[in-house]
Parts: C-alpha cells; structure tokens; sequence
C-alpha cells in the first residue's frame, strides 16, 4: 500500500487534462440549496418550511405542501364563467364556496397505525370529500373501537405468536379476540341489511355497507362514524379481502342471500370525479386504492393536483411504483399539473403534511350547517342510504 501511494505522489501530472466544459450561469430563479440553522431558537413552523429547499425528499416534502394548499384554497370563483355554463355555477355566492374536490387514498396499514387518528381529523372536519381505501383500513377502524392494539418490534417469531393468538403487523401487535369481537358484530348487521334487502329493495353495495357501519358503530373515535356523519363516500373495490370479506363469507352460510353490487360504486366513484370542477388527489400507499382513484380522475381528463406518498420505485412496471408522470400519460393527471410523488413511508410524512395543510389552515365551522348545505348539494346527484 505505501508502495502504491508513493507511486501516486511521484506521477507527473503536467500533461493531465480534466473533461470540463465551461459552465453556464445556474437559473437565478431556482431557490438555493439550504437547511435549517440550528444556531437559532428552535422553531418547528420556520424549520417544517426549510424542507422547501433541502433537497431529495425533503424538497419534495415542501412541494407537496404547496401542492395541497392549492387543493385547499381553490374555489371556482377563481375561474373564468365559460361559455355556457349552467346557471347554477353562475351564482356568485356558489362559486366562491365551491372547493376542489379532494380524494383521500390509503392502504390499511395506515389504519393499523396512528395514521389513523390524522385521518380521522380529516373526515370529523369535513376537509375531504371521497375516500379510497382497502378492506382492513375500514375493519380495523372499527377493531380498534374496542381492542387497543400495541407498538412492539419487527422481529418478534411468528410462531410464537401465533400459539398466543397474536398477530403482527409490522412492528404492531393485534390479538385475536379484537377479530372476534369484530365477527359477532358484525354478523347482526349483516342480518338486517338482508332484511332491508328483502323487504324493502335495497341493493346494497361496498360505500353503502360501509356508511352502514359507520352509522351503526355510533363512536365518533371511529373513522367511518365521521364519514357517516358527513356524507362522506367511502369505496372499497376489495371490500371482501380482508375481516369484512370472512365475515360475509361465514353470513353467506348461515343467513345465504345478501348481495353487494359493485357496479353501484364504480358509477358513483368516476361521477364523483367527472364532475368535479376542480379535482386534488392524496394517495398514501400504493396498490388498488391509488389506481382505483387515479382512474375515476381518468374520466375527467385527469386530476388537477396530485399528491403520491409511498416507496414504490418505478423500475418493476407495477402501478404502485409508476410516477405521476405516468399518469399523465394514462390521462390520469393533466398535462399542466405540477403532481408531486414523496419516496418515503407514509407515517414519516403525514403527520408533517397534515401539519402545514389541512390543520394549519383549519378555522372551526358551525359542522350542522355545513352538513346541510353539502346534504342539499349532493342529493342532486346521488341517493344515499340511510
């Protein structure tokens, strides 16, 4: 080794030429690169707004802020009158009150974890209007009604918890009396529905089951109890893939005949998107909740913001993984949107996220009043269940 640095300190180096090409001045409007001074007092608001111009993933932070305060602050009044424009979107007093359309997107585990109670602040306040989610992401809500379940490690066996009738989740740990709990609660409910079915004509479908529990579950800790309150569609294209889906499968032979229609929801999921007059999209995870809404905003030539929180990279072809800029391509998001994608796991960048959007701009609303109006407006189009 002392040879070989030797070697080096003697080499000549009057005939080395470097590959270098005249720079051209950087773009002055492009901010400077530049973190927090910790020097200064700790400030959470002055150090949340530095992630702006960190670079990597915590710039992408920063823009995906700024790309849901637009969903926030948008109103149609913003707009030029078009053409022909129906009456009712003339009204002044219309278009200033009405908002981008926000589709909310989450695999269960965000239920699983306390990502849960940021979600429930969303759907309580009303500052979503369509949610996408996974079989667990709506049992587990309503598990956790009754049974709390626990942060432990990653590396617990697998088997020994299974002889102690626990199962884990990552580095959470649920037991299996919350899933029995969840069956015998369940299964009445399934009963009546049938009845409803029978007697009155109800066809039932997965966001009019799901807004039946959150009815039934009466618990405002819940997620769907908000959802319920607030009219809320929440769609579940797997809704059987899960707690749900073995509890109907078990109702299906004691109690046969209850139908869940799945034609209902995609009709009223790609309405909910086709006629929204501006349309915002957060999707945290990856899998059949982000296609599920990133194709209904298909049928409106594409979302307007889009904001996609997960780890999937794009070199395996699968959805979760694509880039917004695939979907542009899909027709998916519009081609002059400025989307934003944050590679990192999603309980890292909510509680952030929300903090400077949503919560940061949250003014307490008389919620009875504001029901009935968004009641009033949506019946014009869809009938709800009660």
């Amino acid at each position: 080794m002392e040879a070989l640095y030797a070697d080096v300190a003697n080499l000549d180096t009057t005939s080395m030429t470097f590959a270098t090409v005249n720079p051209e001045p950087l773009d002055e409007r492009l901010p400077p690169v530049q973190g927090p001074d910790f020097n200064e007092k700790v400030d959470l608001e002055k150090l949340l707004s530095s992630y702006l111009n960190m670079g990597f993933q915590g710039t992408a932070l920063g823009l995906a802020v700024e790309e849901i305060n637009k969903m926030i602050k948008w109103r149609l009044s913003d707009e030029p009158i078009p053409d022909g424009e129906a009456d009712m979107y003339k009204d002044p007093e219309y278009r200033a009150n009405l908002r981008c359309k926000i589709f909310l997107g989450y695999t269960s585990n965000m239920i699983s974890s306390g990502a849960r109670e940021i979600i429930k602040f969303l759907c309580e306040h009303h500052m979503v209007d369509v949610i996408v989610t996974t079989c667990g992401g709506i049992e587990e809500d309503f598990i956790k009604i009754k049974h709390t379940s626990r942060v432990s490690r990653y590396d617990l066996d697998g088997k020994t918890l299974r002889l102690k009738g626990i199962n884990r989740i990552g580095n959470l740990v649920v037991a299996n009396d919350g899933y029995t709990w969840f069956e015998d609660w369940l299964l009445p409910i399934l009963d009546q529905m049938l009845l409803e079915q029978k007697e009155n004509g109800v066809i039932w479908s997965p966001s009019k089951m799901i807004r039946r529990m959150g009815k039934e579950i009466d618990d405002p800790n819940s997620v769907y109890y908000w959802c319920y309150k607030n009219n809320i569609p929440v769609f579940c294209p797997a809704l059987t893939d899960g707690a749900v889906g073995d509890v109907m499968y078990l109702h299906s032979f004691k109690n046969p005949g209850l139908v869940c229609d799945i034609i209902q929801d995609i009709r009223y999921m790609n309405t909910e998107a086709a006629f929204a007059k501006r349309s915002g999209v957060i999707i945290l995870g990856g899998g059949v909740v982000k296609h599920h809404i990133m194709n209904a905003n298909l049928m409106r030539n594409g979302a307007d913001y889009s904001v996609y929180v997960n780890t999937g990279q794009p070199f395996d072809g699968s959805d979760s993984g694509a880039t917004p800029d695939e979907a542009v391509s899909w027709g998916k998001i519009k081609i002059d949107a400025e989307p934003v994608k944050v590679y990192a796991e999603a309980t890292l960048i909510l509680p952030l996220l929300v903090s400077q959007t949503f919560a940061k701009n949250w003014v307490p609303k008389d919620l009875e009043k504001e029901r009935k109006k968004f009641q009033e407006a949506k019946e014009d189009l869809f009938e709800l269940t009660p």
